[in-house]
C-alpha cells in the first residue's frame, strides 16, 4: 500500500487507538516497581507515542502531500535519469511511461484519457525536466484526429512533486469530470513542478549565469509540446495554472508573455519573487531584473498585454488577501482579471481542491481549439 493510501492512514489510526486502549487497560497490572513492569510501561508508552506520531504524520501528509511515496519519504530515487536527444527531429521530448487515468474506464484511453510521463528538454534554456502529460479521451477518438487541443501547464508549489497534481489535487480527474458534463472543453494538461533546476528555487526567472527558467516555461515548453502532441501553437491555445510558488509563476509567465499564454491562474499566489537561502542570488544585483520579478511593479510600469488573469484568496486563513486585492486594482485593459475569494481557507491542498474546478472552467473559457 502506498504512502498516500487511505488504508495506510486508517490502519495507523486504528493501531494508535488500540495501543492507547491497551495502555489504559494494562497500566494497573504494570504498576509494580519490578524491572519487568517498568520495561512494560516504557514499552507501551513508546509504542503509543510512535503510533500517534505516525497517524498524525500520515494525516498531515494526506492533506498536504509533502511526500508522494515511501521512496520519496526515505529519500530513495527509484527511476533512472533519461537521456534526451536534442537532435532527434527537433522534438526534445522522451516518453518514459504511460499510465491509466484515475477515472472510470481508465484502461481505455478513448474513455478515460491517458497520462504519459515525459522528459522535456528546452532547446533555448538548456533545461531538462520531467513532467506528466494528461491527454483527454477525445484525443484518442477518430472524429477528433485532426483537432489541435488547447493545453494548460499545471504547476506545483515549492518544492512540490508532480505526482501531487495527479493524486492530491486531482487535476486529471477534475478535468475529465468537467469535460464530461460540458463545463469545460477537452484540454491537454502538462503537469510539473516549477523547480526545474532542483534543489534550487528559481522563482521562474532567468538567472544571470544560471538556469533560464522563465525561458523554459515561456518558450521551450509550449514549443516542444506543440511539436509532439496535437496542441495549438498560438496564445489562445495555452494557459497556465499553479498554487503558491506555482501560482506566482503562472501569473508571472502569463503577464509577461501574452504572446505565448492567453491566461494564467494563481491559486494562493504571492506577487514578488522570494529571495531566501533556497533561491540564492536570483538577480546578481540587477535592479531591473528584481523589479520585473515584482508583479505589482510590472503592472505599474510595463505595458499590459491581452492577459486574462485569475487570482484566489480567502477572507480568513490566507495571508495574501490584501496583496491580492492590490493586484486586482492594478490590472488595466487590455488585460483582464477575475478572482475567487473564499470566506475561509488556508494555504493547503483542501483549499485548492475547492478552487480548481471553477479555475479550470474559467481557464477553458479563455482557450480555444482548432
Amino acid at each position: 500500500m502506498g504512502l498516500t493510501s487511505r488504508k495506510v492512514l486508517a490502519l495507523a489510526i486504528l493501531l494508535a487507538v488500540l495501543l492507547f486502549v491497551a495502555t489504559v487497560w494494562l497500566w494497573p497490572r504494570l504498576s509494580r516497581r519490578t524491572p519487568r513492569a517498568v520495561f512494560g510501561r516504557v514499552g507501551l508508552l513508546f509504542a503509543t507515542q510512535v503510533a500517534l506520531f505516525a497517524a498524525v504524520g500520515l494525516a498531515a501528509n494526506s492533506s498536504f502531500l509533502f511526500y508522494g511515496s515511501w521512496a520519496d519519504l526515505f529519500g530513495r530515487q527509484q527511476s533512472l535519469g533519461a537521456v534526451v536527444d536534442h537532435s532527434a527531429g527537433g522534438r526534445h521530448l522522451t516518453v518514459m511511461e504511460t499510465r491509466r487515468a484515475p477515472v472510470p474506464g481508465g484502461t481505455r484511453p478513448s474513455v478515460a484519457g491517458q497520462i504519459q510521463k515525459i522528459v522535456l528538454g528546452g532547446p533555448e534554456s538548456g533545461i531538462d525536466s520531467s513532467a506528466y502529460v494528461y491527454l483527454p479521451p477525445e484525443y484518442f477518438r477518430p472524429q477528433f484526429a485532426r483537432r489541435h487541443f488547447p493545453a494548460a501547464v499545471v504547476l506545483t508549489g515549492y518544492p512540490g512533486i508532480a505526482d501531487n497534481l495527479i493524486k492530491g489535487l486531482n487535476y486529471p480527474t477534475t478535468a475529465w469530470q468537467l469535460a464530461k458534463v460540458g463545463k469545460t472543453q477537452p484540454m491537454v494538461l502538462v503537469m510539473l513542478r516549477p523547480t526545474v533546476a532542483p534543489p534550487r528555487d528559481t522563482e521562474c526567472v532567468d538567472i544571470p549565469g544560471g538556469p533560464l527558467t522563465e525561458t523554459f516555461f515561456a518558450r521551450d515548453l509550449p514549443g516542444v509540446i506543440s511539436k509532439t502532441y496535437r496542441v495549438g501553437t498560438g496564445p489562445r491555445h495555452w494557459g497556465i495554472i499553479g498554487n503558491s510558488t506555482g501560482g506566482y509563476c503562472a501569473l508571472k509567465i502569463a503577464l509577461h508573455h501574452p504572446d505565448r499564454y492567453a491566461a494564467g491562474v494563481g491559486l494562493s499566489a504571492y506577487y514578488k519573487a522570494a529571495e531566501d537561502p533556497t533561491t540564492g542570488d536570483l538577480f546578481q544585483g540587477r535592479k531591473a531584473l528584481r523589479n520585473r520579478a515584482d508583479l505589482m511593479w510590472s503592472l505599474d510600469h510595463l505595458p499590459q498585454g491581452r492577459s486574462s488573469l485569475l487570482v484566489t484568496s480567502s477572507r480568513s486563513g490566507e495571508g495574501n488577501l490584501r496583496s491580492t486585492e492590490r493586484f486586482i486594482s492594478k490590472v488595466r485593459a487590455p488585460a483582464h482579471v477575475s478572482s475567487i475569494i473564499l470566506d475561509s481557507g488556508g494555504h493547503n491542498f483542501n483549499t485548492w481542491r475547492r478552487e480548481i474546478p471553477s479555475a479550470l472552467e474559467w481557464l477553458s473559457g479563455r482557450l480555444s481549439a482548432e
